[in-house]
């Protein structure tokens, strides 16, 4: 779904300044679509979908998402123009944009919320965001990881 929805985008049109845009570009009772236009490199941090799944399709630039490992390797994949993946809705994972990446995002259920995940005094703690804000960054949980 997220692969037919790059055929209503004419990236030539896109914003290209500033830190980022997204815009949604269908919304119904089984589905929303984001378009994400990132001109800088972005962090998404660790963070859920709240029980919906995505599919993402990579337009333009490149991507790498990596899954939350627990009691394993780190495994970050790599994504270019053309290439799509997803994440199931029970997925914690993160995505790091590289600049100039534009992708599109299927959320089905729609996306009601997100939930950010960092460590926070030595424990892994979830707050709970709006579905339509960036996610933060989790350095501290980023880091945790790297340490081992």
């Amino acid at each position: 779904m997220a692969k037919r929805a790059a055929a209503l985008v004419d990236v030539a049109t896109l914003p290209r300044t500033g830190t980022g845009e997204s815009f949604v570009l269908w919304q119904d009772e089984e589905s929303v679509a984001w378009l994400n236009v990132v001109p800088e490199r972005r962090d998404t941090g660790y963070h859920d979908h709240d029980g919906s799944a995505v599919g993402v399709y990579v337009l333009e630039g490149s991507v790498t998402n990596e899954g939350l490992p627990v009691g394993a390797p780190r495994r970050a994949r790599r994504y270019g123009p053309g290439d799509s993946f997803h994440i199931p809705g029970s997925g914690i994972h993160r995505m790091y944009h590289d600049t100039g990446a534009v992708t599109i995002h299927v959320y089905s259920p729609p996306l009601r919320a997100i939930g950010y995940y960092e460590v926070v005094d030595g424990l892994l703690q979830r707050t709970p965001g709006p579905p339509d804000e960036a996610s933060p960054e989790s350095p501290r949980l980023l880091a945790s990881l790297t340490d081992r």
